[in-house]
C-alpha cells in the first residue's frame, strides 16, 4: 500500500470517525472501501460506453465469414455433441 494524504472538511471527517467507530473499521479502510466502490461504478461506465462505441463496427464488412453457417455446420459435428 501506498501512505497518501487527503484533506477532509470537518464534517467529512467526523462522519468518517463516527462511522470507523461505530464499525470498527478504520478510516483508513473506509476510505479505500469507498474508493473501490467509486471506481467500479465508473468503471462499470466506462466499460459499458466503450462497449456500445464497439456496438456495430463489423456491420459494413463483407470480407468476414457468415458466422450463423459456421456455428451450425460447427453444431453437426459429433465432438460437439460430446460423443
Amino acid at each position: 500500500m501506498v501512505r497518501t494524504q487527503i484533506y477532509l472538511t470537518e464534517q467529512e471527517r467526523d462522519a468518517l470517525r463516527a462511522i470507523a467507530n461505530e464499525t470498527g473499521k478504520t478510516q483508513s479502510e473506509l476510505i479505500r472501501q469507498a474508493l473501490d466502490k467509486l471506481i467500479g461504478e465508473l468503471d462499470g461506465g466506462m466499460r459499458r460506453r466503450n462497449l456500445m462505441a464497439a456496438s456495430g463496427i463489423w456491420k459494413d464488412r463483407n470480407d468476414l465469414p457468415d458466422i450463423r453457417k459456421l456455428r451450425r455446420e460447427w453444431e453437426r459435428l459429433p465432438a460437439a455433441h460430446g460423443k
